[in-house]
């Protein structure tokens, strides 16, 4: 290494001479029309390809608010396909069309992102960038399109906790198109695309390929929201033992709707009254 340096102190000026040489030739090379032309060539080439790389991060940005702006059309066309199945299936069970069922409105819906997930076998959880501060409350149903995602269960100021259907403490009141037969959902683990409908008496007249909506019955959601549809059924003489494919698919689920409207807080008090007063009467009396 020594020898190197001395070498290069012994021979400076040819050194310099042969860095002058170089960079007249390459300066007589770019007054070359030909080298200039490849350069520009070059240089559009470099500077189509930053274009196109910032064009399509744009692109990305404009798809997303395009996305949530076609979920809001969706969500409007949902809300009246909703409210003109609930007057027609109110007309088909009563054969009478009153002004106030024709009039009853699902229209407004929260539109959010899920921002987190965890799926196991029992506690699946979702959860979403809208709070109190965007108008989410407690026990507000959260669905899709395809029909029901699950119920908030707990509201900070910009996120929200969702227990979705998938998960082994939910439970909703449910109902058939066809054949009006009520029950209950709940999810006894395994798939996450088929869930289990309970309380239904043997002697019911559900069949399969029958669409499950929710009820009037259910405390949190309004009736006439999608669910699935009935695809086996067996069971004792007593009950039925029903599967529900379910129409929403967890594993590429990215936007919800969350519905403002709950069942009639008159008929929740009238519920939970009755429910304390169940359980006091089950009370041992003291010694």
């Amino acid at each position: 290494m020594l020898s190197f340096f001395r070498f290069l102190a012994r021979h400076t000026a040819y050194l310099f001479f042969l860095l002058y040489c170089g960079i007249s030739i390459l300066l007589m090379q770019l007054q070359r029309k030909e080298t200039l032309e490849a350069i520009r060539t070059q240089g559009l080439t470099v500077n189509a390809s930053v274009a196109e790389r910032l064009s399509s991060i744009g692109g990305l940005f404009a798809l997303q608010e395009y996305n949530e702006h076609l979920l809001l059309q969706n969500a409007r066309l949902f809300s009246r396909v909703m409210r003109q199945e609930t007057v027609l299936r109110d007309a088909r069970d009563r054969n009478i069309l009153t002004a106030k069922d024709s009039t009853r409105a699902y229209g407004r819906f929260f539109v959010a992102r899920i921002v987190d997930r965890r799926f196991s076998l029992t506690d699946n959880m979702l959860v979403i960038n809208a709070g109190w501060r965007q108008g989410i409350d407690k026990d507000m149903a959260v669905l899709t399109p395809d029909g029901l995602v699950g119920r908030v269960t707990r509201v900070s100021e910009n996120y929200a906790k969702v227990m979705p259907v998938i998960n082994k403490r939910f439970k909703v009141s449910v109902v058939s198109d066809s054949s009006s037969t009520y029950g209950v959902l709940s999810w006894n683990r395994g798939s996450e695309t088929v869930a289990h409908m309970e309380n239904v008496p043997a002697s019911s007249h559900l069949k399969v390929g029958e669409r499950i909506t929710t009820s009037d019955h259910s405390t949190f959601a309004i009736r006439g929201i999608p669910i699935g549809r009935v695809i086996r059924i067996s069971g004792n003489k007593l009950f039925s033992d029903i599967d529900v494919r379910l129409f929403v698919d967890y594993s590429s689920l990215s936007y919800v709707l969350v519905s403002p409207d709950k069942p009639s807080a008159e008929k929740l008090e009238i519920i939970s009254e009755e429910d304390v007063k169940t359980k006091s009467d089950m009370k041992p009396l003291g010694r």
